[in-house]
């Protein structure tokens, strides 16, 4: 399958679009031809990547601010996209917010801010954009962004990894019941990018729930827990370099990079250890 003519004459949707993971990827949806529509909370941010994309691969383009917590707002992005550009194939709800902390330190503040926006809002995504999706023919893509964090858990990471496995298993189910209307869903695992997500997170915190930051002391210890070698910090260009290939296979899982596997392969093996304790009684 030619990814180029399959997307040519296309539409892409990305929540998130406006700089960093979201940015890269409505840039390579672009390059294969298809029309892109950047959203984020920084709606001047999603017009500078739309405008961009335009002027330097000629694709029709659309942006406006949306706030994934907010179903209105993503309601009213649905209806501006349908407006624009016509449409969906494909959509990235790529939306997701960090908040470090060890668990017994984390308020349901931060708890209600981190997953209304990562958990809440990529349902709200997935619901308002659905029936554009449906409404069209042919190769049709959910792209949910989870975490490699999920597949490695690491300390002092208690709600945003918490988030993300919900991320995972909705879009797990959301595979399966999409699979008889040939829609695909495949969950893409980033691991650590060079990209404005801590401090983005922090000024996207809502004051109503009270302010935020990076607390030092967390990211000693998350990474003392986990140790960051030279692969897990990567552009996010080169992150999703074989996600297109992914979606042309509809495989239902996307890593990006990183060095977890043997921490992986532990946490494999002790669940592989309970199925055969559960088989042997």
């Amino acid at each position: 399958m030619n990814l180029t003519t399959e997307l040519a004459g296309k539409v892409a949707v990305v929540t998130g679009g406006g700089a960093g993971l979201g940015a890269a990827l409505a840039r390579v949806f672009a390059q294969q031809g298809a029309a892109v529509a950047t959203l984020d909370i920084d709606g001047a941010a999603a017009e500078r990547t739309a405008k961009t994309i335009t002027e330097e691969l000629g694709v029709p383009t659309s942006s406006a601010r949306v706030d994934v917590g907010d179903g209105e707002s993503l309601a009213a992005a649905a209806w501006h996209v349908q407006e624009t550009l016509g449409g969906c194939d494909v959509l990235c709800a790529n939306v997701g917010v960090q908040q470090f902390g060890a668990i017994d330190r984390l308020t349901d503040q931060d708890w209600e801010w981190v997953l209304n926006v990562n958990v809440l809002g990529t349902i709200r995504t997935v619901r308002e954009f659905l029936p554009l999706i449906r409404e069209r023919a042919g190769w049709r893509r959910i792209v949910l962004t989870a975490s490699s964090s999920v597949l490695t858990p690491a300390v002092r990471m208690g709600a945003y990894q918490t988030s993300k496995f919900a991320v995972t298993g909705f879009g797990e189910t959301l595979r399966e019941e999409l699979a008889p209307e040939g829609i695909g869903v495949t969950l893409l695992f980033p691991g650590g990018m060079a990209t404005g997500h801590l401090e983005s997170s922090v000024q996207a915190r809502p004051a109503a729930l009270g302010t935020t930051s990076v607390d030092m002391d967390d990211l000693t210890a998350m990474l003392a827990h986990r140790p960051v070698g030279e692969a897990d910090v990567v552009t996010p260009e080169h992150a999703i370099r074989n996600l297109l290939t992914d979606l042309n296979s509809d495989e239902p899982y996307s890593v990006t990079h990183g060095s977890f596997r043997p921490f992986y392969v532990a946490r494999r093996d002790a669940m592989d250890a309970a199925l055969n304790r559960m088989e042997a009684s």
